[in-house]
C-alpha cells in the first residue's frame, strides 16, 4: 500500500465568520489494481495520519505485507537510504497489522509512483470536483469525496479491460486478514520515576515498583490505557485517568511494605480502635473524619491522636477527649495533646460557665491608686 498526502487542499466554510478551513486530504493505493482511498482531515499531525492508515486498511478490507510512506516526520523520524528511522507509532501500527513500512527514497517519487499518479488523478476527480460546492462539517466533505472515489474506482481502464474495482477484486485474497481489534492510537513520553513511586503524565500520577524512583522511563500513552516501560520491559499498566488533575492511580503491589500498610487503614477501623478506648475518643476521631473534604486527609491525624494512648494511657486519652468535647463540639488533635501535657484530664471536669465565674472571682484587679486617681 502506497500512502501520502495530496498537494491540493479541500476547504470547509466557518458557519462562524464564513472563512475557507483547510482540509488535508489523505490518499493510499494498492499498486496492482490502482484501487484507492481517500479521507480528508483537518492537520497533517499524527493523529491524522495514523487515523488515515485504520480507516484504509478497513476500507480495503485486509493488509498488505508492505507500507510504502513519503519521509514525513509523522511516518519518518530520520531518513536514511540503507537505515531510516521509523517514528515509533508509526512502527507500532505497522506491527499490530503484520506490515513493514519501507520509506520511499529521498527525492524518488518513482518509488510510490502508483499513489503519486492516483494523487494527481484524484486532485483532479474529487477535489476540483467538490471546489465549487459549500461544505460546514468535516463529515459532510468526506461523504461526498466517498462518492466521488467510488465513481473513481468503478472507472475504466483506459489501456486493459475491467475497472480498478474489478482488478482489486482479484487481489483482495492475497491480502492478509485483518486483526480482530483496529489499531489504538498511542503517544510516547518520556518521565522520571519520583521518590513517591509515580510517574507525572498529562498532569496525572501513576506508580510503578519502588525500585525504579529516580530511573527514566518511557511512557506509552492511548486513550484508555498508560503502559510503562523500562528498557523496553513493560513494568507498569494502568487505566488512564481523566477529570480534576493531580489525581493518583496506585498499586498495592508497587510500595514499600511500610506505605502497604498505611493503604489499609480505613475510617471503620480507627472508629473500632477509638470505640475500645472509650465513646469519647470515637466521637473525636469521627469529628475529624467529617471535618476534612477528603477522608484520606484525616488519616495521619486519627493515628497521632489515638497513639496518644500508648504515651499516656487510654484512660488520660478519655477523659482529655471528654474534656475538650466540653469546650468545641469537634476538638482538635492539639487541644487534646495540650490537655495531655498539662495534665488537665486529671482535675475534675467544669463547665466553660463556672471555669468564666471563678475566672472573674479571683481575678486580679487594679485599683484607681494604680491609674493615679485619688
Amino acid at each position: 500500500m502506497e500512502v501520502d498526502w495530496a498537494g491540493d487542499t479541500a476547504f470547509l466554510k466557518s458557519n462562524v465568520n464564513g472563512k475557507p478551513i483547510p482540509v488535508y486530504v489523505f490518499v493510499a493505493v494498492l499498486p496492482c489494481s490502482g484501487y484507492a482511498y481517500t479521507e480528508g482531515f483537518l492537520s497533517m499531525k499524527q493523529e491524522s495520519w495514523i487515523t488515515a492508515h485504520v480507516h484504509a486498511y478497513e476500507f480495503f478490507r485486509g493488509v498488505t505485507r508492505l507500507l510504502i510512506p513519503d519521509n514525513l516526520k509523522t511516518g519518518v523520524e530520520k531518513a536514511d537510504w540503507y537505515d531510516p528511522v521509523i517514528n515509533k507509532t508509526y512502527q507500532e501500527m505497522a506491527e499490530h497489522y503484520g506490515t513493514v513500512v519501507i520509506p520511499t527514497g529521498i527525492r524518488k517519487p518513482k518509488s510510490k509512483a502508483s499513489v503519486e499518479r492516483a494523487v494527481g488523478i484524484l486532485s483532479t476527480w474529487i477535489t476540483a470536483a467538490l471546489r465549487n460546492r459549500q461544505f460546514f462539517t468535516l463529515e459532510e466533505l468526506n461523504e461526498a469525496m466517498w462518492q466521488k472515489l467510488d465513481n473513481f474506482n468503478r472507472m475504466p481502464f483506459q489501456k486493459r479491460p475491467g475497472t480498478r474495482e474489478s482488478a482489486y477484486a482479484e487481489e483482495l485474497p492475497f491480502l492478509i486478514s485483518l486483526p480482530a481489534k483496529p489499531f489504538e492510537l498511542s503517544s510516547w513520553k518520556i518521565a522520571v520515576v519520583q521518590l513517591n513511586y509515580h510517574i507525572a503524565v498529562d498532569k496525572m500520577n501513576y506508580s510503578v515498583p519502588y525500585e525504579y524512583i529516580k530511573h527514566k522511563v518511557d511512557v506509552r500513552l492511548t486513550r484508555n490505557i498508560v503502559e510503562i516501560f523500562y528498557k523496553n520491559i513493560r513494568i507498569a499498566s494502568h487505566r488512564r485517568l481523566y477529570g480534576h488533575t493531580g489525581q493518583y492511580s496506585t498499586v498495592p503491589e508497587h510500595m514499600p511494605e511500610k506505605h502497604r500498610q498505611y493503604t489499609q487503614w480505613n475510617t471503620e477501623r480507627f472508629i473500632r480502635w477509638a470505640h475500645d478506648i472509650g465513646t469519647n475518643t470515637e466521637q473525636v476521631v469521627k469529628g475529624i473524619v467529617a471535618s476534612r473534604k477528603v477522608e484520606q486527609q484525616s488519616y495521619k491525624t486519627c493515628i497521632a491522636l489515638l497513639k496518644l494512648a500508648d504515651t499516656y494511657s487510654a484512660a488520660r486519652l478519655e477523659s482529655a477527649c471528654e474534656k475538650s468535647l466540653h469546650y468545641h463540639s469537634c476538638p482538635s488533635f492539639r487541644s487534646i495533646k495540650t490537655i495531655l501535657k498539662t495534665g488537665s484530664d486529671k482535675k475534675k471536669n467544669e463547665s466553660p460557665e463556672k471555669q468564666e465565674k471563678d475566672t472573674q472571682q479571683h481575678a486580679l484587679t487594679r485599683g484607681a491608686a494604680y491609674y493615679g486617681g485619688n
